[in-house]
């Protein structure tokens, strides 16, 4: 028995390795020969990047999606989307629920660590909502992206329902992936497509605690947790700053915003910002845009969407809780207040080594992109950043780019769905806990 117990993973480990079984099989399945429409099968390097993209909700693609892939195909990646979405864990506990009605503490302990709830007293309760949340929101969307393609384009109910599902999976899930060859830009000046999608990208990024709670208790602000507002108050300014960066930078742009009118280049430009949440549409060609909105969208699709959610990036919490410290470090005050709570000092080191980590991916993945392709830097780091988001907007590059810079962003793309510290808590094999401590000292900074 003892060396049963030693053999057993850790949750933050099982939450990495069913993700990577999850990879493998979805690969597996993609490299089948009925998967990819023409003679013979995708190559083992296309297979695992879509599969990764897929699972890690990101959008990147090597392949043209519509054509490119079989039904069938298309019904791996769209299955496997809603896998990484849901989470491997929680997909994992609701198979237990449906079939033997109850959990064992391990699985229980496995879903709390996905979710990152702080219990896991009532995981079968918090393993339902999150599967009604889904199913409800996308339910929604279906509905409404499948009538307007029946009534504005004409499809037959049987492609309208398809392609309806297929983007309301893929957008509340912040994957990104479309079933036309140039992404969504054929909707660009469409709000009854456009609009819907966004709100299902926004509902997905704002992670499923906080969508819980404002469904329980919508009308009660002041029994909002801490990670709730600033998820909130984060992604509205977020949103907002993204929507009027890009648009000014965009506006007279021939290639982009200025070829459409007004209103409907506003609707692109708020599409647009939606997407860096780390959903990664496009109604816009981003190879088309200034250089400087590049550098813009790197930072929003950096900091990403909020925790426990579909979204990646570091997340608006982190981003807030830094914003935070700097800004009590300027008063000169002792101690982090947020909306009214004092914040726990582990919460300090948390958000700051999640984000040396991110960066250190981010440089490393860039470095390493440089090398091997000899592009222009800043298509590169946008590429590298997309990755690592889990946002999948691609300034065209991806599919030109050699194998190894591939398996490069596959690892990139795994690292920015699992969060460094879920990582690194994985690889780590036991939490030490130090009985001493070393005498104070402070190093001069700045």
């Amino acid at each position: 028995m003892s060396r049963i117990r030693a053999f057993r993973l850790h949750p933050a480990q099982t939450v990495v390795v069913g993700f990577a079984a999850a990879i493998l099989l979805g690969t597996l399945l993609l490299m089948l020969p009925f998967s990819k429409a023409g003679p013979g099968g995708a190559t083992f390097v296309e297979a695992l990047f879509t599969a990764t993209s897929a699972v890690c909700v990101t959008g990147l693609t090597v392949v043209d999606t519509p054509t490119y892939w079989t039904s069938f195909g298309q019904v791996v990646i769209m299955l496997l989307i809603q896998l990484g979405g849901l989470g491997i864990m929680i997909f994992a506990s609701l198979i237990g629920l449906v079939l033997a009605r109850k959990l064992s503490v391990r699985s229980r302990l496995n879903t709390a660590a996905e979710a990152k709830a702080t219990g896991f007293a009532d995981v079968r309760g918090l393993v339902r909502g999150i599967v009604k949340i889904s199913l409800v929101i996308e339910g929604a969307v279906f509905v409404l992206l499948g009538i307007r393609f029946v009534l504005g384009y004409g499809y037959g109910l049987g492609e309208a329902a398809w392609h309806a599902a297929f983007l309301a999976v893929s957008s509340f899930n912040n994957a990104g992936f479309a079933l036309y060859t140039d992404n969504l830009m054929g909707f660009v000046a469409d709000p009854f497509i456009c609009l819907p999608i966004s709100a299902a990208i926004i509902l997905g990024g704002l992670g499923f605690p906080v969508i819980m709670q404002l469904r329980k208790e919508f009308t009660r602000p002041l029994h909002w947790t801490m990670n709730t507002k600033l998820v909130l108050w984060g992604t509205v300014v977020l949103l907002l700053a993204g929507t009027a960066f890009l648009t000014a930078i965009e506006w007279d742009n021939p290639d982009t915003l200025g070829a459409l009118d007004p209103g409907s280049r506003l609707l692109a430009g708020f599409f647009q910002s939606v997407q860096t949440r780390t959903a990664g549409f496009n109604s816009l060609d981003i190879g088309a845009m200034h250089d400087a909105s590049w550098l813009g969208m790197d930072v929003l699709m950096f900091i990403g969407g909020g925790p426990a959610g579909t979204a990646g990036g570091i997340k608006v919490t982190t981003f807030a809780v830094l914003f935070f410290i700097m800004l009590t470090e300027l008063r000169g005050e002792g101690s982090v207040n947020i909306f009214g709570k004092r914040l726990s000092r582990a919460v300090h080191r948390q958000a700051i080594t999640v984000v040396l980590i991110a960066v250190a991916a981010v440089v490393a993945g860039t470095v390493v992109l440089l090398l091997l392709t000899g592009l222009d830097l800043d298509r590169v780091l946008f590429e590298v950043v997309s990755a690592f988001g889990t946002v999948g907007l691609s300034t065209g590059i991806t599919a030109d780019l050699p194998d190894a810079a591939k398996v490069v962003l596959v690892l990139l793309m795994f690292l920015g769905r699992l969060g460094p510290l879920t990582l690194g808590s994985a690889i780590a094999l036991r939490e030490r806990r130090v009985l001493y401590e070393f005498p104070k000292e402070r190093p001069a900074i700045g």
